[in-house]
């Protein structure tokens, strides 16, 4: 048996860094608390994430914010159209004087990567990176290295320009773990915003957590407690994404094409686990699940062309399912 009084007090005491880490995130940052909760999410998840939205949202200064507020080694990739794969992951150089090839690491070597509009490359980039993504490891020649942990791709892409750009593979798309769309600050934010950047000086975030600090609070992580319940309730809303029929939501069956993959249930726990963590409980509940829900399976439900005619997307599918299926 498991005591949750005894878990909740250690989760407490080990989520302490997460204040300390959105304290020093919101010295540059301001508002977006709901980008900055996800950026954490994947963080503790070991997951990756993609951020959309259109440019001017401060997506490229947050995961600099959260790069510069952990003690690791970052690095920024800005794709292009002529962006090759050794670019990224780095080659083999030949040596006249030593008379043999020496390997010449590419930026990828970090522990955060920041994938600067990840729709503006091409496919080859794409899959060199998804290598990365899901192997943790890269291939360069004849040998393979494995990247150090914590290692986590954090993408931004623009939606509104099409232009140069392309679309990223499904594949690719689902090694995502979170797709966060960042929309407009409000008045007041943007007001504070305005202040901030005509002033003498910006602010700067310095460490204040290091790597294994991110890698023990990993394994904290994993021992929040989920019931039976709520597993049956993160199956009750990836199976009605696939057999929608079963749950009582046949008008959907014609509007989806696919539904989420079984990576999207595990990435469903692990976030709602995460999200607990960061709101210092011991225990998930189903406002976790539904408060995660939109950016773990926005992007792993197809939609048919018949939605499409209709302008229905896979968050109005996502929304009817999280109103249809029974909460525990």
């Amino acid at each position: 048996m498991i005591d949750i009084r005894e878990l909740n007090e250690k989760i407490q005491i080990e989520s302490a860094f997460v204040d300390l880490l959105m304290m020093e995130i919101g010295k540059v940052i301001v508002g977006q608390k709901y980008m900055i909760e996800r950026l954490l999410i994947a963080l503790l998840s070991n997951g990756h994430i993609l951020l959309e939205g259109v440019p001017g949202l401060a997506k490229t200064l947050a995961i600099n914010t959260l790069a510069s507020s952990i003690d690791a080694k970052f690095s920024r990739i800005q794709f292009t159209p002529d962006l090759l794969p050794a670019d990224l992951t780095g080659t083999m150089i030949y040596n006249q004087r030593q008379e043999e090839f020496t390997i010449r690491k590419g930026p990828i070597f970090a522990n955060f990567v920041l994938a600067d509009e990840i729709n503006r490359a091409p496919a080859k980039v794409q899959s060199a990176l998804l290598e990365a993504m899901q192997e943790r490891q890269i291939t360069i020649g004849d040998h393979t290295y494995k990247l150090e942990e914590p290692f986590l791709v954090l993408a931004t892409q623009n939606p509104i320009e099409q232009e140069g750009t392309y679309p990223l593979p499904e594949a690719q798309v689902d090694r995502f773990m979170l797709k966060v769309k960042i929309t407009y600050p409000t008045r007041d934010d943007e007001r504070a915003i305005l202040r901030e950047n005509i002033a003498k000086e910006f602010p700067h975030a310095s460490p204040v957590v290091n790597p294994k600090d991110i890698l023990r609070a990993r394994q904290v992580v994993k021992e929040v407690y989920m019931d039976e319940k709520i597993e049956q309730y993160i199956l009750d809303i990836v199976f009605a994404t696939r057999y929608p029929v079963d749950y009582g939501l046949g008008k959907l069956s014609q509007l989806i094409s696919f539904g989420a993959s079984p990576r999207g249930t595990i990435s469903l726990a692990m976030a709602a686990k995460a999200y607990a963590f960061i709101k210092r409980r011991g225990y998930v509940i189903p406002e976790d699940i539904r408060a995660v829900c939109m950016d773990i399976l926005r992007h792993r439900i197809g939609v048919t062309y018949e939605a499409e005619a209709e302008n229905v997307t896979s968050e109005d599918i996502i929304n009817e399912i999280l109103n249809s299926v029974e909460v525990p």
